[in-house]
């Protein structure tokens, strides 16, 4: 062996070790699925936290804390509700709010991850948070139907432009989703509610 060949046996175990440290370990995320339990069925629900970790974070502390047992779906948008020439939207909406709203009324708001920082949209089948103003979320979610942009950073349906913050999707149960859609409703109030029986992590 000359003595070229020796150095480079001597440095490329070197060369590799340093290769190594530098590259930055990657990083692995589970996707918590919840189960949304109703009368018409289940809905299963993938979740992303390395996406929208504040928002993930604290619909799966409601969760934990069962503030969903016994809630309701009561909020609905279809074409035939909403006036005619405005941007229409195909969600449905549950939560807290109408059965528990002294519990709502004392939860901590979520910071508000909009589609900007997520990199998440609005897309069929798309579970995201209600809100007012932005940051003011707390237990209220949506599913979508269809696309919907507007609800999108930038999109039409919010007046500040920051539109909402999506956190997961429907993985089945869509079916289940678009037949509470169609359940009765007085001014886009359900008449009756649409009981959500509880919202637990899958086993």
């Amino acid at each position: 062996m000359n003595f070229r060949s020796l150095l480079t046996y001597l440095f490329l175990p070197a060369i590799l070790l340093s290769g190594c440290a530098e590259q930055e370990p990657q990083k692995h995320y589970d996707h918590p699925v919840v189960i949304v339990q109703t009368k018409f069925g289940d809905i299963k629900m993938e979740l992303y936290p390395e996406k929208a970790p504040a928002t993930v974070a604290g619909f799966l502390t409601n969760v934990d804390s069962g503030y969903y047992k016994n809630c309701a779906f009561y909020r609905v948008l279809r074409d035939d509700n909403q006036i005619s020439g405005a941007l229409h939207a195909q969600l449905i909406q549950g939560g807290i709010w109408v059965t528990n709203y002294k519990l709502k009324a004392k939860m901590k708001p979520i910071p508000h991850e909009s589609t900007k920082e997520s990199g998440l949209l609005h897309k069929r089948g798309t579970v995201s948070l209600a809100r007012a103003e932005p940051g003011t979320a707390t237990s209220e979610f949506f599913i979508c139907l269809e696309d919907e942009p507007g609800f999108d950073f930038g999109g039409e349906n919010n007046a500040d432009g920051l539109g909402y913050a999506p956190f997961g999707k429907v993985l089945e149960g869509m079916d289940v989703v678009k037949k509470i859609h169609e359940q009765p409703e007085y001014k886009q109030r359900f008449r009756p509610l649409v009981t959500i029986v509880d919202v637990k992590r899958a086993k």
